[in-house]
């Protein structure tokens, strides 16, 4: 979910250009270690984010962000508000500012930056060919140092029109874009659009541990990775829905609209 990505794919094992994994996994590992809370946002007071610790992306950025997206923007509360506890992003076909559907971004950038720790949220997905929903962080010093230099990190991301599935990647020099380094979770017995999930990683030195409702399904580490580990510096948080891009495809005439994520809350643990 960042600019210049091309598409989703690993170093280590590609099959069709989406389905991937990591060249290592220890699933015996414990995935909750760090249990100081440092912050959160429970979404609990209606209207706009905590401006305290959220700011907007707005328009289309580069080429739609790089990814040929199809989406501006916007800050309006038709595409993101907090209601009912929950952080709504909603994904809308309209006609605005010369692009085809609306949406909204959000990110920590400059007011909530973190050095490792567990950082997770409760989310329920939306559905359709060519939603792009995605829990990401990118490098604090993403201003400052080209990516994917600065480093990305997705916590999750997901295709609407595949709701048992999300995955997990990340984004450095020598290993984005088509060789990112990631790997599917696919969830037993159940979708993300009819339910809420807890997505995170926990996050140290010397690995990024990915996890769906505490079960890890992965865990990279400098050795899985063929060019330098990014990851020792502060990152940020950003949330939101891609519509359409180089990954997922446009909507088509089955694609529900609107759509939204619903977000119950974001915890970030050291």
């Amino acid at each position: 979910m960042i600019t210049l990505k091309n598409n989703i794919g690993l170093f280590c094992f590609v099959i069709m250009g989406s389905f991937f994994t990591s060249c290592s996994t220890d699933e015996k590992q414990t995935v909750v270690t760090k249990t100081q809370l440092v912050m959160s946002d429970e979404f609990n007071v209606d209207g706009a984010p905590n401006s305290e610790l959220w700011s907007y992306n707005i328009g289309t950025g580069s080429n739609g962000w790089g990814n040929n997206e199809l989406q501006y923007y916007t800050s309006r509360p038709s595409n993101i508000k907090v209601e009912n506890g929950m952080l709504h992003i909603t994904a809308r076909s309209e006609q605005y500012m010369g692009k085809s559907h609306t949406s909204a971004r959000i990110l920590t950038k400059g007011k909530f930056e973190k050095k490792y720790g567990r950082i997770e949220a409760r989310i329920k997905l939306p559905r359709g060919k060519g939603l792009w929903p995605a829990f990401w962080m990118l490098g604090a010093n993403s201003d400052t140092v080209i990516w994917p230099e600065c480093g990305e990190i997705d916590i999750m991301e997901y295709l609407g029109n595949k709701p048992t599935e999300i995955f997990g990647t990340v984004h450095g020099p020598g290993y984005f874009g088509g060789a990112s380094i990631g790997k599917t979770y696919t969830l037993p017995n159940s979708r993300f659009d009819t339910d809420f999930h807890v997505f995170g990683i926990e996050w140290d030195k010397n690995y990024i541990n990915f996890y769906v409702d505490n079960k890890l399904y992965n865990q990279i580490t400098p050795a899985n990775v063929p060019g330098e580990w990014v990851f020792n510096e502060s990152f940020y948080i950003i949330l939101n829905i891609a519509v359409g891009g180089n990954l997922p495809g446009s909507p088509n005439s089955e694609t529900p609209f609107p759509q939204t994520m619903l977000v119950d809350y974001i915890r970030v643990y050291e």
